[in-house]
């Protein structure tokens, strides 16, 4: 199917609706500056990006926000369109990096980035015997959790989560990008598709937070964080086991995500309360070869997409 595609500088306005992921909230979060549009032969794919310009150069190019936001593909007739058939010229992008939703891209191409954890109210849930044990000392010990919709959430239980949050961030080594900051997480709680899901430790304040959102089908466990003084207690299983339980109350799976590589310590303890896994996809599409071919030469970039951004 030959297709076109543009960018309409609306800040993702054409592509905004009610899933999380497609809201107002998120893309102002994230500073999405565009809509990709792409049709052809009676279908519209639509998909919030941030367009940027590229060091030391005068193109641009995009990507999608974080998380999940994929496209939201209006009309019919497209099943697995090609992304070497779309004339992206009118865009002026040297490449772009989507982002899909979970579930069956609609690009064909498409990469597998990494597998998610799901946890499916109609499969037989699970729960190792350490994890049940670890959790109900919790409960007796104290510890309680508290799940909010994200605009109900009071600034003392949104500074706790920022806390939890931002002590996890240091203790991974996690890149300057992960650390939101406050105004990110308030504009993103004004969402009706968001909760903030809180640990309530023995002693006052926040043992460890989530933020699940609504999307595509899934509650999603977004932000997570637990608080250094309570790391030795793992409260993050009772949290976790909340929304599990919280999730099967609305009807859902639960996509606790992944880990960041396959196999490590913390897919592992999603394993624990999954019972289903999830493929999520990307998409690199090089829009405009001979820039990308100049810009990219002479670079080590491994996998790391674009390759001429890959020491940046």
């Amino acid at each position: 199917m030959a297709a076109t595609a543009e960018l309409i500088a609306d800040r993702g306005e054409a592509a905004a609706g009610k899933e999380f992921f497609r809201s107002r909230p998120f893309f102002d979060a994230e500073e999405v500056t565009h809509t990709l549009r792409i049709e052809g032969d009676g279908v519209e794919l639509l998909a919030p990006v941030v367009v940027r310009d590229i060091p030391g150069a005068e193109e641009r190019d995009a990507i999608s926000p974080y998380g999940y936001p994929g496209f939201d593909v209006r009309g019919s007739g497209v099943e697995d369109l090609d992304p070497a058939a779309v004339d992206f010229s009118s865009t002026g992008l040297v490449s772009l990096f989507v982002r899909h939703a979970l579930g069956s891209p609609p690009l064909t191409g498409a990469s597998g980035r990494n597998v998610v954890q799901i946890a499916d109210p109609e499969l037989p849930l699970k729960r190792r015997s350490s994890d049940r044990n670890q959790i109900n000392k919790n409960r007796r010990n104290g510890y309680e959790v508290r799940i909010v919709p994200g605009a109900e959430a009071n600034a003392e239980d949104r500074a706790g989560f920022l806390a939890a949050y931002e002590e996890t961030m240091r203790r991974a080594a996690a890149a300057e990008r992960y650390f939101f900051g406050a105004p990110y997480f308030e504009r993103i709680l004004e969402s009706p598709a968001a909760w903030l899901a809180l640990v309530d430790a023995p002693d006052g304040g926040s043992a460890a937070g989530s933020i699940a959102v609504r999307s595509d089908g899934f509650i999603h466990y977004y932000l997570s964080g637990s608080a250094d003084a309570h790391l030795r207690d793992s409260p993050m299983k009772n949290l976790v086991a909340a929304l599990v339980d919280f999730s099967a109350e609305q009807g859902l799976p639960l996509n606790l995500g992944g880990g960041i590589a396959r196999g490590d310590r913390l897919e592992e303890f999603k394993r624990g309360f999954a019972n289903r896994e999830e493929p999520w996809h990307t998409s690199e599409i090089v829009c405009d070869a001979d820039a990308y071919s100049r810009l990219s030469s002479g670079l080590e970039a491994g996998d790391f997409f674009p390759a001429y951004r890959a020491s940046g």
